[in-house]
Protein backbone atom coordinates (compact mmCIF):
# COMPACT_ATOMS: atom_id res chain seq x y z
CA UNK A 1 0.00 0.00 0.00
CA UNK A 2 1.23 3.52 -0.74
CA UNK A 3 0.65 6.51 1.53
CA UNK A 4 1.29 10.19 0.83
CA UNK A 5 2.75 12.76 3.22
CA UNK A 6 3.99 16.31 2.88
CA UNK A 7 7.30 17.56 4.28
CA UNK A 8 8.69 21.07 4.71
CA UNK A 9 11.91 21.79 2.79
CA UNK A 10 14.38 21.30 5.68
CA UNK A 11 13.19 17.84 6.80
CA UNK A 12 12.75 16.86 3.15
CA UNK A 13 16.40 17.70 2.44
CA UNK A 14 17.52 15.77 5.53
CA UNK A 15 15.51 12.76 4.40
CA UNK A 16 16.91 12.98 0.85
CA UNK A 17 20.48 13.07 2.24
CA UNK A 18 19.79 9.99 4.38
CA UNK A 19 20.23 11.83 7.69
CA UNK A 20 16.52 11.70 8.61
CA UNK A 21 15.44 8.06 8.83
CA UNK A 22 12.46 8.37 11.16
CA UNK A 23 9.39 10.49 10.43
CA UNK A 24 7.54 11.71 13.54
CA UNK A 25 3.79 12.03 13.28
CA UNK A 26 0.61 12.02 15.29
CA UNK A 27 -0.69 8.44 15.51
CA UNK A 28 -4.06 9.44 14.08
CA UNK A 29 -6.41 7.44 11.86
CA UNK A 30 -4.32 8.09 8.73
CA UNK A 31 -1.05 6.88 10.34
CA UNK A 32 -2.72 3.83 11.95
CA UNK A 33 -3.17 2.44 8.42
CA UNK A 34 0.60 2.38 7.78
CA UNK A 35 2.24 -1.03 8.07
CA UNK A 36 5.80 -2.28 7.77
CA UNK A 37 6.56 -2.88 4.09
CA UNK A 38 4.22 -0.13 2.86
CA UNK A 39 5.54 2.73 0.73
CA UNK A 40 5.29 6.44 1.49
CA UNK A 41 5.50 9.13 -1.15
CA UNK A 42 6.89 12.26 0.52
CA UNK A 43 6.22 15.54 -1.30
CA UNK A 44 8.12 18.70 -0.47
CA UNK A 45 5.69 21.51 0.38
CA UNK A 46 7.73 24.06 -1.59
CA UNK A 47 8.60 22.99 -5.11
CA UNK A 48 6.84 19.64 -5.07
CA UNK A 49 9.91 17.38 -5.23
CA UNK A 50 9.14 13.80 -4.23
CA UNK A 51 10.85 10.91 -2.46
CA UNK A 52 9.72 7.31 -2.21
CA UNK A 53 10.41 5.34 0.94
CA UNK A 54 9.62 1.91 2.34
CA UNK A 55 8.41 1.58 5.93
CA UNK A 56 10.88 -0.66 7.78
CA UNK A 57 9.50 -0.17 11.28
CA UNK A 58 6.82 1.56 13.30
CA UNK A 59 7.29 2.71 16.90
CA UNK A 60 4.08 3.75 18.68
CA UNK A 61 4.09 5.84 21.87
CA UNK A 62 1.48 7.30 24.18
CA UNK A 63 2.91 10.79 23.60
CA UNK A 64 5.83 12.68 22.12
CA UNK A 65 7.63 12.81 25.49
CA UNK A 66 7.83 9.01 25.48
CA UNK A 67 8.89 9.04 21.82
CA UNK A 68 11.65 11.61 22.39
CA UNK A 69 13.01 9.56 25.28
CA UNK A 70 13.12 6.35 23.23
CA UNK A 71 14.14 7.21 19.65
CA UNK A 72 17.51 8.44 18.32
CA UNK A 73 16.70 12.10 17.69
CA UNK A 74 19.58 12.50 15.24
CA UNK A 75 17.62 10.17 12.94
CA UNK A 76 14.39 12.11 13.51
CA UNK A 77 15.36 15.40 11.92
CA UNK A 78 17.59 16.97 14.54
CA UNK A 79 21.23 17.87 13.98
CA UNK A 80 24.24 17.90 16.31
CA UNK A 81 23.51 21.61 16.81
CA UNK A 82 19.78 21.29 17.50
CA UNK A 83 19.55 17.99 19.37
CA UNK A 84 20.68 19.53 22.66
CA UNK A 85 17.61 21.77 22.70
CA UNK A 86 15.22 19.13 21.31
CA UNK A 87 11.96 18.89 23.22
CA UNK A 88 8.65 17.08 22.80
CA UNK A 89 7.13 20.57 22.89
CA UNK A 90 8.64 21.06 19.41
CA UNK A 91 5.71 19.02 18.10
CA UNK A 92 3.24 21.64 19.40
CA UNK A 93 4.02 23.59 16.22
CA UNK A 94 2.35 20.81 14.23
CA UNK A 95 -0.22 19.25 16.55
CA UNK A 96 -2.36 20.70 19.34
CA UNK A 97 -1.92 19.30 22.87
CA UNK A 98 -5.49 17.94 22.61
CA UNK A 99 -4.64 16.03 19.41
CA UNK A 100 -1.47 14.67 20.99
CA UNK A 101 -3.39 13.47 24.05
CA UNK A 102 -6.08 11.87 21.90
CA UNK A 103 -3.88 10.01 19.40
CA UNK A 104 -0.38 9.57 20.79
CA UNK A 105 2.74 9.61 18.63
CA UNK A 106 4.46 7.40 16.08
CA UNK A 107 7.97 7.16 14.71
CA UNK A 108 7.91 5.75 11.19
CA UNK A 109 11.25 4.21 10.26
CA UNK A 110 11.96 4.44 6.54
CA UNK A 111 14.49 3.52 3.90
CA UNK A 112 14.62 5.49 0.68
CA UNK A 113 13.69 3.80 -2.57
CA UNK A 114 15.01 4.65 -6.03
CA UNK A 115 12.90 7.16 -7.95
CA UNK A 116 10.26 5.76 -10.25
CA UNK A 117 11.46 5.84 -13.83
CA UNK A 118 8.92 6.97 -16.36
CA UNK A 119 8.52 5.00 -19.56
CA UNK A 120 9.60 6.75 -22.70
Amino acid sequence: MQHCMKLAPAPFAMMRSGQKKIELRLYDEKRRKIKTGDEILFTETVGGAQLRARVVGIDVFSDFAELYAALPLLECGYTEQTVLSASPKDMDAYYSPAEQAKYGAVGIRIELLPPVKLRE
